[in-house]
């Protein structure tokens, strides 16, 4: 029953041009759900077994908030979609909670050596992340012709939530760029001359309305995989682009060679990016539509130590240790710096310092 009733969602789900990972995860989380509630066929289910297992990932499994919402959406698209069942009221469900946590954000220096520590591919495709806040899977599936450098531009194409945006581009990264251009060009060279070659891959409306576009240099990866695949929905032969795993690796081992603390990762450099636009003043509505946040309140998480004008806020502390510093304060610097055998010529800049 399982696997004809699978072959059956996944046929529909393709039948409406869903993305192969949307494919994969609602296939894992209806199966997760079917087996949860003993193997019975859906027909079967109600409100109770849906709020039984989003309550089980919840309270037992103690999934993330995320994971439960696309549980959830995977069940929601079950009935409502393949099914055509009414929609069920289900709402009091538990639902998973996890502590607010703020981005991690590197500071330059800390990206200097990172830059530093990166090379080839992985280094470009992180200058370009941090560079025009792209996300991973948004950097490698760039085509040739998502770059403008006449603009200095980047399309990004259906990115999270299939939104597309232009987003900009670093000047200093046109080079590099260009240059990365000739080797596609190389692979296209190559590609094109092989009986067998299908073309890049293009979702299905675009394929269907441009059917050349799969041949044409501009609709290629930009950072194309070295060797062909198969297309696991059609089984034809394609270069993919590079797998978004082997930068996330290169990034980890560039942060530890840096000495980086912090726990960055791919995503860090983004919310670098934001941070760093809304402290040189940049206007949070500028970088909402960088980034591609439908709600502005996504992007005001970014302003945890910024005031409106982009500035780092003013510590309060500041306001206690002025000119009028008192004099057994100074006595007791200059106290401090004798321990350490430091002249007392030079307490009264370092009290300067201070203030």
């Amino acid at each position: 029953m399982a696997s004809l009733f699978l072959n059956q969602i996944r046929a529909f789900m393709r039948s409406k041009y869903y993305s192969y990972r949307t494919e994969q995860t609602y296939l894992y989380w209806i199966t997760q759900f079917i087996q949860f509630n003993g193997n019975r066929h859906p027909d079967g289910m109600d409100e109770k077994n849906i709020r039984a297992y989003l309550n089980y990932l919840a309270l037992e499994r103690k999934v993330s908030p995320s994971t439960q919402k696309t549980a959830l959406n995977a069940i929601v698209f079950l009935f409502n979609h393949f099914m055509q069942r009414e929609p069920m009221d289900f709402h009091d469900f538990y639902r998973a909670k996890t502590i607010t946590k703020l981005p991690t954000v590197l500071t330059p220096n800390e990206l200097r050596s990172l830059f530093r520590n990166l090379s080839g591919i992985p280094r470009l495709c992180a200058l370009l992340m941090y560079g025009s806040g792209l996300r991973i899977m948004e950097t490698v599936r760039l085509r040739v012709q998502d770059i403008d450098f006449d603009q200095l531009s980047v399309l990004v194409r259906a990115g999270k939530g299939q939104k597309s945006r232009i987003v900009t581009l670093a000047p200093e990264l046109v080079p590099s760029l260009q240059r990365r251009l000739t080797i596609v060009r190389a692979y296209f060279d190559e590609d094109i001359t092989d009986g067998h070659w299908s073309g890049v891959y293009l979702p299905y409306a675009l394929a269907r309305k441009y059917p050349k576009a799969p041949f044409e240099f501009g609709w290629q990866y930009l950072f194309p995989a070295r060797s062909f695949s198969q297309d696991p929905r059609t089984g034809e032969k394609r270069r993919h682009h590079i797998g978004e795993q082997s930068i996330q690796r290169a990034v980890k081992k560039a942060v530890y060679a840096s000495g980086i603390i912090k726990p960055a990762s791919c995503h860090t450099l983004r919310h670098s990016f934001a941070t760093h636009m809304l402290q040189r003043g940049s206007d949070i509505r500028t970088v909402q539509a960088q980034l591609g946040h439908s709600d502005i309140r996504t992007t005001e998480i970014y302003t945890h130590v910024l005031n409106r004008n982009g500035h780092v806020i003013y510590s309060p502390l500041s306001d206690l240790i002025t000119d009028t510093q008192s004099h057994s304060e100074v006595r007791e610097i200059s106290a401090a710096y004798r321990l350490e055998g430091i002249g007392i010529n030079r307490v009264q800049p370092v009290a300067l310092a201070l203030h």
